[in-house]
């Protein structure tokens, strides 16, 4: 039985591709399926099965973010130099669109760059989305996501945040805010124990809390993020150790 494709089947050799480059490369950032980031460069990738009107939507969608956005396709199974293929492709530069092509054979997946998205002056970049964009990178430890993933759970930099307190609290004990942002946890430490969205923290009395038993089951979803966390943590128990000595 033929073995059914899906869009997070197209992720993981665009990945690669993109990290051979010196990118980094995240799955799922703010609605977008692929950003790839190094330096000052950011690259926005579009997943689908099949070139369609929903794609191009979403891929101009992004060139708000970026001048820099590629669609991402499996290789058509019909000759790349047909009349329909040679139409598609120019639709596609029309819009000032890359294109990237993913093969498939046996086990074995690549990804190739058929051509880049045109330079122009006509695309404006709306900066606070773009930031916003980066700020969301930049607040994950790693990518724990899968491009073009549907009805999974999705790692954000607020999610990641959330697990580091609940990480710390886990270990340490009742802690305040203040002494948690000294931990680093960041400046959203206040907001994210007074909001408790998952429910992961309980209030042992004005301005101390502890993780919560729904926290301690739950952290056993994210043993990767749970290790880099707890190991961070010792990292920081040793430094203040070294101060004393």
């Amino acid at each position: 039985m033929k073995e059914k494709r899906l869009e997070v089947d197209l992720y993981r050799p665009i990945q690669s591709y993109f990290q051979k480059l010196g990118f980094q490369v995240y799955g799922e950032v703010n609605d977008c399926d692929i950003v790839a980031v190094k330096d000052d460069e950011v690259i926005v990738i579009e997943l689908k099965l099949s070139l369609t009107i929903e794609l191009l939507i979403q891929a101009t969608n992004r060139q708000r973010l970026t001048d820099q956005v590629y669609i991402a396709i499996p290789k058509p199974k019909y000759k790349l130099r047909s009349k329909r293929w040679a139409d598609l492709c120019n639709l596609l530069k029309r819009l000032e669109l890359g294109l990237i092509l993913v093969s498939f054979s046996g086990k074995r997946k690549s990804a190739e760059v058929m051509f880049q998205p045109e330079q122009s002056q006509r695309i404006r970049v709306n900066k606070r989305k773009r930031q916003a964009l980066l700020t969301e990178i930049n607040g994950r430890s790693a990518d724990y996501n899968v491009g073009g993933s549907t009805r999974t759970k999705i790692m954000t930099a607020y999610k990641e945040n959330c697990i580091q307190i609940a990480c710390y609290l886990e270990l340490q004990g009742p802690l305040s805010p203040k002494a948690l942002t000294e931990l680093g946890t960041g400046a959203k430490t206040p907001s994210i124990l007074t909001k408790n969205f998952y429910r992961w923290f309980d209030r042992v009395k004005r301005g101390v809390y502890v993780i919560s038993e729904k926290g301690k089951q739950d952290l056993k979803e994210y043993p990767e993020l749970v290790s880099y966390y707890l190991e961070k943590m010792v990292q920081v128990n040793k430094g203040e150790d070294d101060e004393q000595l």
